[in-house]
């Protein structure tokens, strides 16, 4: 599974900005995929996770202004972010799960983007 992000950049304190992340390779093993964030000295964090079935999760810092959606037939997931906070300034970073059954047991694998830069300016 190889992803790739799109859509980072520079915007000032309550503008929007969406990202895009685009799977390709074993997608149809992908069941979970989200978005994690690093900022300069802190540890990567949760953003926002979706599932196949469509199934959200958010970060408290985000809820009610990013949102996070996907397109399975395209293997697309998007993250649209409003409202956006000089403290949400971090690489963003794509994320997919997959999961493998085998006669061993369960296995997971995780599975990153590069990451794409997000500032927001006060």
């Amino acid at each position: 599974v190889q992803l790739v992000e799109f859509g980072g950049g520079l915007v000032q304190a309550g503008e929007s900005l969406r990202l895009s992340c685009q799977a390709s390779g074993r997608t149809a093993d992908i069941d979970r995929m989200g978005w994690y964030r690093q900022a300069p000295g802190e540890q990567r964090e949760l953003v926002a996770t979706i599932s196949n079935a469509g199934s959200t999760n958010y970060a408290d810092s985000v809820k009610g202004r990013f949102t996070i959606s996907r397109d399975n037939a395209k293997n697309i997931v998007w993250l649209q972010m409003n409202s956006l906070k000089p403290e949400d300034t971090a690489v963003y970073y794509c994320h997919g799960h997959v999961t493998v059954f085998t006669i061993e047991g369960r296995s997971n694998f995780d599975y990153w983007g590069q990451g794409t830069q997000v500032t927001v300016s006060s």
